[in-house]
């Protein structure tokens, strides 16, 4: 199975004009731990995860005095990406071994979806039941 077949297509990402707060919000509304941002062109440019915005209000100490900064300025720059042809196992053992919570998936230098770890251990077992059966 390749991440073409799972991939989250419809997504929220974020620009690089998208505050601190815009990310919050849309982490919040579609229940996503992390954002790609992504340039004019839609390619992934950067990586927000719940994790960096934790970071950044342990060290600024206030959540609300981040909320108009660019979120970018939090986000990790040039993301890992994989190709939507890339095998489901491959992803996930790239996805552990690097510590990623989220993998752009990038197909003409686009963003096509992006694939969540969870995302990749259901297609496993799936994969594996039906395999038995």
């Amino acid at each position: 199975m390749t991440l073409r077949e799972i991939l989250h297509a419809h997504i929220p990402t974020l620009s690089r004009k998208s505050t601190l707060r815009d990310a919050v919000d849309k982490m919040d509304v579609y229940q996503f731990p992390a954002l790609v941002v992504v340039d004019d062109d839609h390619a992934p440019i950067a990586v927000l995860t719940e994790g960096d915005v934790c970071q950044a209000v342990r060290q600024r100490g206030n959540v609300t005095s981040l909320a108009n900064e660019p979120a970018s300025t939090f986000a990790t720059k040039d993301p890992t990406t994989a190709n939507p042809d890339m095998e489901v196992s491959d992803a996930l053992h790239l996805m552990l071994s690097s510590g990623l919570t989220i993998l752009p998936v990038v197909e003409s230098d686009r963003l096509s979806g992006v694939v969540l770890r969870i995302d990749l251990m259901q297609a496993m077992l799936t994969d594996a039941v039906k395999e038995t059966t």
